[in-house]
């Protein structure tokens, strides 16, 4: 879809990834509109932007109407492992991501899905820590519907200056992330770089399915160098 403009859905955008990815797409001329589906109003304002908000992600039928059309979807909602059970987390992050990717890839063949998953994900679907295991098994089965799907793995995720939902902890280990980007560029992005090379991916395609670190710094370059 290189000739084509972008038609962006986001989940997640009341999370501190999802608003970041949100607020860059709102300024890129290559994205001409953007659909967010929230439990809550993320309160953010814009021509591009139409809002649903929807209760259950376990259900998207009552508002499969206005889900078709679109030709990207940028999944960012997540959950983190700590402190809740198994069962709860598969729920969440697999059964729920899943429901979103068949009912946007019945509705839109050709869209292009870009599934933040994490730096660490297990592939393999064996060993490791639990949370790995479930997000690689999700990567590995929205990779199996007819739209493209990709994994992208972000480590450490620098916020944009401003945002309402980042993580109190990042101001206090902020400081580290030019010390990490220098010896460890592989697990250190900016949360711009990240929403950029997931717009490239849109437009132009990968070579790999999953995105790594590095992966997101090197689209995010080629994206600034064609632009």
């Amino acid at each position: 879809m290189e000739n084509e403009k972008i038609k962006a859905i986001i989940t997640g955008s009341t999370g501190m990834v999802g608003e970041g990815v949100l607020l860059v797409c709102l300024e890129q001329p290559e994205v001409e509109e953007v659909l967010v589906i929230n439990r809550k109003p993320c309160g953010v304002s814009h021509p591009k932007l139409k809002e649903i908000i929807h209760a259950d992600f376990y259900n998207l039928n009552p508002i499969e109407d206005q889900l078709a059309g679109y030709n990207a979807c940028y999944f960012c909602l997540g959950i983190s492992s700590v402190g809740i059970s198994k069962e709860e987390y598969f729920k969440t992050t697999y059964v729920l991501t899943m429901h979103v990717g068949e009912t946007l890839s019945r509705l839109n063949p050709h869209m292009t899905f870009c599934y933040i998953s994490g730096a660490g994900t297990n592939s393999s679907e064996k060993g490791g820590s639990n949370w790995a295991r479930v997000k690689g098994k999700t990567e590995n089965d929205l990779m199996n519907l007819p739209f493209s799907a990709y994994g992208v793995r972000p480590g450490f995720i620098k916020p944009i200056e401003g945002q309402k939902h980042g993580h109190s902890f990042y101001k206090y280990i902020n400081w580290m992330f030019p010390l990490g980007r220098k010896f460890f560029p592989k697990g250190f992005c900016t949360l711009r770089e990240l929403a950029i090379a997931m717009i490239c991916v849109s437009k132009y395609g990968y070579s790999e399915k999953i995105i790594e670190g590095d992966d997101i710094i090197a689209l995010a370059r080629k994206s600034a160098a064609s632009g």
